[in-house]
């Protein structure tokens, strides 16, 4: 399995972060401005039932958007940070500490999917929900793992080529 070039880059890894961070900040804001929580983070069914149950028409709507629009860009942007730093900092074996990010971006896409029917009342699909929420979760745990580790290591030698330098 090769990876495109453009995902090894320093520039990527900067322009993941970056666009990681204000979808982070973006979701922040709509949930705090029509004051909801995301049901992306609910994996007990009744939890999530009842969540579901308690939230207005406008705040079911808005969720929905949010899902159809930053959640789709969401997993993008930070598997491909999790990514970029696999990549560049184990090399050989990045492309295997890739794989549970790259696995993750159709997870996430497939639970917005059901969040999206599930709002808008077309589906019981709840069960089915919190176990995909899970594996997410999983996923994207792990791929968050991976790049702390590889931020870590990529700092590392970065700190010891300067001072080879100095």
């Amino acid at each position: 399995m090769q990876f495109p070039a453009f995902l090894h880059s320093p520039k990527t890894t900067l322009w993941a972060f970056i666009t990681t961070v204000i979808i982070s900040i973006s979701f922040v804001l709509v949930m705090g401005y029509w004051d909801f929580v995301v049901i992306d983070e609910i994996i007990d069914i009744e939890q999530l039932r009842h969540h579901i149950s308690e939230l207005t028409s406008t705040q079911r709507s808005v969720h929905t958007w949010a899902t159809l629009t930053l959640d789709v860009l969401y997993p993008f942007a930070y598997a491909s940070l999790f990514i970029s730093l696999a990549l560049r900092a184990f090399k050989d074996w990045g492309k295997y500490f890739a794989l549970p990010s790259l696995i993750c971006i159709p997870t996430d896409l497939t639970e917005g999917i059901i969040q999206v029917l599930l709002l808008n009342d077309i589906a019981n699909l709840y069960a089915l929900k919190v176990n995909v929420t899970a594996l997410k979760f999983t996923l994207f745990g792990v791929g968050f793992l991976v790049a702390i580790i590889a931020l870590v290591k990529l700092c590392v030698e970065h700190i010891k080529k300067k001072a080879a330098r100095d």
